[in-house]
């Protein structure tokens, strides 16, 4: 029988995230699995697996892998995402960093991880995705583009001065702000930087996009929730002469001089996240941000919604 693929993604600074890769490779290596890490990441997992077959990979794998397990925060996830999403392939997150809202699994749970691998007991969601392209204010050619999980940001490159931008949405102008920057975010991302930034959050099975103006000196720059089919078009104006810098998912940066355009729409590819169980999003929010269920009364309240007594 041929032997199945999947592939790994490792914060390789964090020690007990190599601890737990490791871990995994062996418990996964009597059922025949071959296992791609990054070329980057191969020397710390090498001298400590044994006879299990990984391999290291630049680009790509060399054999399409089923599934991309990744050990790590979401930070680590969004990296494996940067050739992971291009490629289609599923990833599925152990969390051995902070919050961790794109991770599937907690440390505690990792030990049923093999079997949920080796019995593909997962399912696979689709999250959207964004692509940016910034033009040149000369003759509108495309200078760089690059796609995005969380969000896409244009914002201030001096710390004193604010940028001025005109928005447009789907052709039409919306506003001009004077502002710290602005976001296009998609669901997935409502609970990152645009969370911080006081916009809504947004279940992830949403089709939408969000805009959130970062501290706008405007009356009128409130987020707004826009039609998945909705292109949003930033143009820097003259002031500040040193321009902005274009973020995505904060990790892929280009400077943005006075006049160039920033379009974001919603990409062609989607975040294929793999899913163990099904857990409402409203239960992950909680858990999350520990989120006061039963308010200032606690356990006493608690016990009394349990018991069915009045309040």
């Amino acid at each position: 029988m041929s032997p199945r693929h999947i592939a790994l993604g490792v914060h390789d600074q964090r020690p007990e995230a190599v601890d737990a890769a490791c871990d995994f490779v062996e418990r996964l290596r009597p059922h025949g699995f071959v296992c791609w890490v990054k070329a980057s990441t191969y020397p710390l997992l090498s001298d400590r697996i044994g006879d299990a077959d990984v391999r290291p990979f630049t680009e790509r794998p060399d054999q399409e892998p089923e599934l991309v397990v990744v050990f790590g925060g979401d930070g680590t996830i969004l990296r494996a995402a940067e050739w992971a999403v291009p490629l289609g392939y599923p990833v599925l997150g152990v969390n051995l960093g902070h919050v961790g809202f794109l991770a599937e699994l907690e440390p505690s749970q990792a030990h049923s991880l093999v079997g949920r691998v080796v019995e593909r007991d997962y399912r696979v969601e689709e999250r959207l995705c964004l692509e940016v392209e910034l033009r040149s204010s000369h003759d509108g050619d495309v200078i760089w583009s690059s796609f995005a999980i969380n969000e896409v940001s244009l914002e201030k490159a001096a710390r004193e001065r604010m940028i001025e931008v005109v928005v447009d949405i789907d052709g039409h102008p919306l506003s001009r702000w004077g502002t710290d920057g602005v976001l296009v975010a998609t669901p997935t991302g409502s609970t990152a930087y645009a969370f911080s930034a006081q916009g809504p959050v947004l279940w992830p099975d949403l089709e939408a996009l969000l805009v959130v103006p970062l501290l706008a000196h405007a009356l009128f720059a409130r987020p707004l929730v826009l039609s998945p089919r909705s292109t949003v078009d930033i143009t820097m104006l003259e002031n500040p002469a040193s321009g902005g810098v274009l973020w995505c998912d904060g990790r892929r940066s280009v400077s943005v001089a006075p006049y160039n355009h920033v379009t974001v729409r919603r990409s062609g590819h989607a975040l294929k996240l793999a899913r163990t169980s099904e857990q409402p999003f409203v239960q992950r929010l909680v858990r999350k941000f520990d989120l006061p269920v039963f308010g200032w009364r606690g356990a006493a309240e608690r016990d009394r919604v349990r018991t069915g007594e009045a309040g």
